[in-house]
């Protein structure tokens, strides 16, 4: 029996660090609430951030956010990505079985690093059991400002402080 399987990619634009890290942190800890895996694919880590922030903000899902593997994964290599993402399974779903589990990855880093891991992790989508797979990929204004009509090109829609939204609504 084949399984059925989805990818929805969405973009976000950031200007700072810290822009990314508020951005992310109330839809990481919904995300939590609702059982679904959150991994970070970092080019540089947001492990500082978040510790502060997440210290400074009463989230329900704490610890389950400081557990996460906010350091950079320092290589573009298709094993990389496999072990983490297989690491990250194995770790979140004991008891479940994987074509139930939905996994959204954060990808943020230069677009060499994005489009590289974002085609690793599809790579790994076509031989996992993964039914659901999310791609959510930040780009840092200053560095994509030109190619922002192409990086919505490749995205079926947008992250921003306000969650999910199509790209009609954003960018009308």
């Amino acid at each position: 029996m084949k399984i059925e399987k989805k990818l929805e990619k969405l973009c976000s634009f950031y200007v700072s660090d810290w822009h990314l890290t508020t951005m992310i942190l109330p839809y990481i800890n919904s995300k939590i609430e609702k059982d679904v895996n959150v991994v970070p694919v970092l080019e540089n880590k947001l492990e500082e951030n978040i510790k502060i922030l997440v210290e400074k903000l009463n989230l329900k899902n704490k610890e389950k956010i400081l557990s996460i593997n906010w350091k950079n994964l320092d290589s573009i290599k298709y094993e990389n990505i496999e072990n983490k993402l297989n690491e990250e399974l194995n770790k979140n779903n004991k008891n479940k079985n994987n074509n139930e589990t939905e996994i959204i990855i954060l990808v943020n880093g230069s677009k060499e690093y994005i489009e590289k891991n974002n085609s690793n992790i599809e790579k790994w989508l076509e031989t996992s059991k993964i039914s659901k797979l999310k791609i959510i990929n930040f780009f840092e204004v200053t560095d994509f400002n030109n190619n922002i009509v192409e990086i919505l090109s490749n995205h079926n829609k947008v992250f921003n402080t306000s969650g999910e939204k199509e790209i009609s609504e954003v960018f009308g």
